[in-house]
């Protein structure tokens, strides 16, 4: 099962295996560089069905981070379409490329992994930020803005762009980032989101915002088009979203016409009590599969091939992401392949390894 074809709206992968999104800090004022050339290069080939593009900011204070990639002007538009046709050039020949369009909100301005994970401070040329209400992440974080309306106006339109300049650039498909504690997903929040106005209060209010910037640019891209979303499906957290305002939100998804999902979970608060482990979100996938129609991933610690196809086969999700597996085994897909005793193509350059 694993190895069989999906369709994601006029869109059919020939798998069900996902390279998942996984930022690498490493762009320069947005704009990608050699090290996701050869990244994305050796991910083309790695037999996956969908290879997902990074988290790529939308505008220049949306990203996490001063590395983090962008799609908001000429230069990053160029780069990534270099990178993305050397890519596409030595991919396997039925791989799809997505790119996730992303707005880090209250989590901008800040440092990398390795630097520690923290606002930026005075010296490190920190930038103003915005999300739902003025609450920090954090106790030592920096306080974002209120949003205005107009604020949110500039926000839908900065997609809206974004997924143009991705259609432009050759990409597949496009999903757009609701998780991880990043904006969309600060608005769904009731811990990031304390508003009064229409945008603020009741779950239909908080799921305004998320749910224009998705039909903007439902709007924006071709009928049949394949667009999906990245959710939170709980966020651990006694006061946060939940399970059942997952699937609320899920389904007024699908009903403006949303393909698909990637359940995730977490990231909006600082020290979540989450039980990881592996496939610890699998059950919040199965959640999405059994309350809407549309082709539901799965993704957190999947790493076993026979266990990642018996998801499949027990209709718990219909596509598996996969990443810290694949920075340890960018051959995952035929260790899987041969795990599971599916012939699959791979480069002839590098068929004497079988």
């Amino acid at each position: 099962m694993l190895f069989t074809p999906i369709k994601i709206g006029n869109l059919e992968i020939p798998n069900r295996v996902v390279v998942a999104p996984m930022c690498q800090y490493s762009a320069v004022d947005g704009v990608m560089t050699d090290w996701h050339t050869q990244h994305l290069m050796q991910l083309g080939y790695s037999g996956a069905g969908l290879v997902m593009i990074e988290a790529t900011a939308v505008e220049r204070v949306g990203r996490i981070t001063h590395h983090c990639a962008g799609l908001y002007n000429e230069f990053c538009a160029k780069s990534l379409k270099e990178i993305f046709e050397r890519a596409k050039a030595v991919a396997s020949p039925n791989t799809s490329f997505g790119i996730q369009l992303s707005h880090a909100g209250r989590k901008a301005s800040s440092q990398r992994p390795w630097e520690g994970r923290k606002s930026l401070k005075d010296e490190e040329d920190p930038w103003p930020t915005f999300s739902a209400s003025s609450i920090p992440f954090d106790d030592d974080w920096h306080t974002p803005h209120s949003m205005s309306k107009n604020d949110m106006d500039r926000i839908k339109k900065k997609f809206v762009e974004a997924a143009i300049m991705s259609l432009q650039i050759g990409f597949d498909l496009i999903e757009i980032h609701g998780t991880h504690g990043y904006l969309l997903h600060q608005f769904l929040s009731n811990i990031s989101n304390k508003r009064s106005d229409e945008y603020g209060g009741s779950l239909e209010n908080r799921m305004r915002f998320p749910l224009e910037v998705f039909g903007a640019v439902k709007e924006a891209v071709p009928e049949g088009f394949p667009l999906g979303m990245r959710i939170t499906g709980t966020e651990w957290e006694k006061e946060g979203i939940n399970e059942n305002e997952a699937i609320t939100f899920a389904q007024k998804l699908q009903q403006i016409g949303c393909h698909y999902l990637c359940v995730s979970s977490g990231g909006n608060t600082p020290n979540p009590k989450i039980p990881i482990g592996p496939h610890y979100q699998v059950h919040l996938a199965k959640m999405m599969k059994e309350n809407t129609d549309m082709v539901i991933r799965t993704v957190g610690m999947i790493t076993e091939p026979t266990k990642a196809n018996d998801i499949i086969v027990n209709q718990d999700a219909d596509m598996i992401a996969i990443a810290r597996a694949f920075l340890s085994n960018p051959r995952w897909v035929w260790d899987a392949a041969r795990t599971l005793q599916y012939d699959i193509l791979v480069p002839p350059q590098y068929a004497r390894r079988f």
